[in-house]
């Protein structure tokens, strides 16, 4: 069973590329997810532990809703509304983000460090 995070964009698929530190599929929908595009993603992915980080956003929610909808074994993960996008998260945050969802993650260095281990929120599950 493969490991899988999807997301809206390659901005966000970036995002993430530079914090996991384990081997995991980043799969973009690229914009605006329609019932096809679902249901090739959980024809593709059925078998994989899938994951969902999408935009705190008029157009990631309703992506999340079709999500829970027609594909609910998927987990939600979620970036704080205050930054919106997955992309706009600063690091440290999207690292404490997907720590809290149990990927593993690299460690930062320098202010980003501080940051996280300052920072004892959590911004997973806001179902």
């Amino acid at each position: 069973m493969n490991r899988v995070i999807i997301v809206e964009g390659k901005t966000d698929k970036k995002q993430l590329e530079r914090i996991l530190d384990e081997p995991v599929e980043i799969v973009c929908t690229y914009g605006t997810l329609g019932l096809d595009k679902l249901e090739e993603l959980i024809a593709e992915y059925s078998e994989d532990e899938v994951c969902v980080l999408l935009d705190a956003d008029d157009a990631g929610n309703k992506a999340r809703r079709l999500f829970k909808q027609e594909f609910p074994n998927v987990r939600h993960v979620y970036t704080h509304r205050m930054y919106r996008e997955v992309a706009t998260t600063p690091l440290n945050v999207l690292a404490q983000i997907l720590e809290g969802a149990h990927f593993a993650v690299k460690m930062l260095d320098g202010e980003e460090i501080n940051n996280r281990r300052l920072s004892n929120r959590s911004y997973n599950n806001h179902d």
